[in-house]
């Protein structure tokens, strides 16, 4: 018997009066809140899950939820849907608030057709979205689905493509925060990769387009629920969750962080927050955190941590493409938007991933109002077979196009190596950066000196009776001549190099000169960005 079977589907017959009307009212709703059985909600509990309630409870401040349409059931007949028709139709939606500020939400009930989407169902979710889009606040979804509901064909699916279109959009309108609690298969799992961020529960959610056994069946290859699409695969290797915690409460705290810094919607700004830590605070340890030999690798994390408030800073892809850092932070209480290199992994390249991860990351920013600090330390673009077959040329341009495109204020500070045309791509003042600083360890040039004695001065090392003696002299005179720290701010290129420990207080000055910065762009229908 399935667990929908002791799912009472008509209300307790009461008296004929108000009072009895209203009784009838809240036994209904009681039902409600309890959902289809408690043998559902055990089976829920034994996978390691909360409830779609439970779940709306750790989201939303402590009384702040709204439910919208908890009575709605489906009408669909067939299959035996017809003596099947709970309250929710298996999703809960409403709104409430996060740290005070409006959020909509809607959460599938796993318990209730395993969360698969119907006419109806669909048909919840789109008046959310739109509600959310009308109001101009952000919108989290809660997924724990078995997505479409087989026994309704084609309307399950038609529910999906409004999804889809009000992902489309609300994209850079409102913030769109998909969690994932549960499985997430075949179309379903374009919903979340339409939004602006994706987090996953270990061991408990997956997402992918065709599971394992359809895998096994057309390739031969076999693997695991998790092997294919768990939240360690999508935040390590394909880059589609931006966040992965071991338990839904970690998680969805985390969530709550991120709304924080969050504006409600692209024509406001994000919440200003007060704090202690001094705008002028000096940072003596920046002087010894960054090697001035550019082939001794450091941890960018460390200097962003001397930099921000507090130390504080919440990192976003994490564990994919580590060669450059994106991450939300605040400088004197105001949220900005860091994009580093990290010279720890793959000396700090660019090469395909990074790329199209601090381009989706500036296009973010841009859309919400946050400004961008860029710091460089790059000694290039990854060479390889691999990255030009695989389109570094296209992938590297999204990251100029997401730049090159952005209005909001935008700050570089180059603190080491910036070389070539990575250099350029990293938000240089030549692609539209409103102030770029250094540091006295800079070194911008079109190429390591290295490299550019080797090619400029080729024929004299070639025929020198000790051509690495010769090699080294033009080493040093390529350096002397164009890597020298203030050889870039003689012609304009940097605004100004500043002593390291001065960092944080010339940032905040700069990004409050910058609170009313103003750019149009171009009047269109929208860019044509490299895909």
């Amino acid at each position: 018997m399935s667990v929908l079977d002791e799912v009472p589907t008509e209300p307790v017959t009461v008296a004929n009066d108000a009072r009895g009307r209203v009784a009838e009212l809240h036994a209904i709703r009681e039902q409600v809140r309890r959902g289809p059985s408690d043998r559902a909600t055990e089976a829920q509990k034994a996978k390691g899950k909360l409830t779609a309630r439970e779940r709306i409870e750790l989201l939303l401040d402590e009384g702040s939820f709204n439910e919208v349409e908890p009575l709605r059931r489906h009408r669909a007949t067939g299959f035996g849907l017809e003596a099947k028709r709970p309250y929710t139709d298996g999703v809960i939606t409403g709104w409430g608030t996060v740290h005070g500020r409006t959020v909509f939400v809607y959460a599938h009930d796993f318990r209730i057709f395993g969360g698969a989407l119907g006419e109806a169902h669909a048909t919840k979710i789109h008046k959310i979205m739109d509600m959310a889009i009308s109001a101009g606040a952000p919108l989290v979804s809660l997924n724990d689905g078995a997505g479409a509901r087989i026994q309704e064909g084609v309307s399950a699916l038609a529910g999906y493509g409004g999804i889809f279109q009000r992902n489309t959009r609300a994209s850079g309108v409102i913030p769109q925060i998909s969690v994932m609690l549960g499985p997430c298969a075949g179309g379903a799992a374009y919903s979340p990769a339409l939004t602006d961020f994706v987090f996953m529960v270990r061991e408990t959610s997956q997402m992918f387009i065709t599971g394992p056994d359809v895998v096994q069946a057309v390739t031969g290859e076999k693997i695991s629920q998790n092997g294919l699409g768990g939240a360690d695969v999508h935040s390590e290797v394909s880059g589609v969750s931006h966040f992965a915690y071991d338990d839904e409460q970690t998680c969805i705290e985390e969530v709550r962080y991120l709304l924080s810094m969050l504006p409600q919607n692209n024509r406001e700004n994000p919440p200003p927050t007060p704090t202690a830590d001094p705008a002028d605070r000096r940072s003596e340890v920046l002087l010894d955190l960054v090697p001035a030999d550019g082939n001794r690798p450091y941890d960018m994390h460390k200097v962003i941590e001397e930099l921000v408030d507090d130390g504080d800073y919440l990192e976003i892809h994490e564990r994919w493409a580590r060669n450059i850092i994106v991450a939300l932070a605040r400088l004197d209480g105001q949220v900005v938007g860091i994009v580093a290199n990290q010279p720890q992994h793959l000396a700090g390249v660019l090469d395909i991933e990074a790329s199209e991860k601090a381009a989706r990351f500036v296009q973010l920013c841009d859309a919400f109002n946050i400004p961008l600090v860029t710091l460089l330390d790059v000694p290039g673009f990854l060479p390889g077979v691999d990255q030009e077959h695989g389109g570094i040329i296209r992938h590297g341009a999204k990251l100029l196009y997401a730049y090159c495109n952005a209005t909001v204020p935008r700050i570089s500070l180059i603190l080491r190596k910036a070389y070539g045309g990575a250099y350029i791509v990293m938000d240089s003042q030549s692609i539209g950066a409103d102030l770029t600083y250094a540091w006295p360890t800079n070194e911008i040039a079109v190429m390591g000196a290295e490299g550019a004695a080797n090619v400029i001065f080729r024929k004299q090392i070639a025929e020198a009776d000790d051509p690495e003696a010769m090699r080294t002299a033009m080493v040093k005179e390529y350096k002397s001549e164009l890597m020298h720290p203030y050889y870039a701010a003689e012609r304009g290129l940097v605004d100004d190099v500043i002593d390291p420990v001065e960092t944080r207080e010339v940032l905040i000055r700069s990004l409050a000169m910058l609170r009313t910065k103003h750019a149009d762009l171009p009047s269109r229908k929208h860019g044509n960005p490299p895909q």
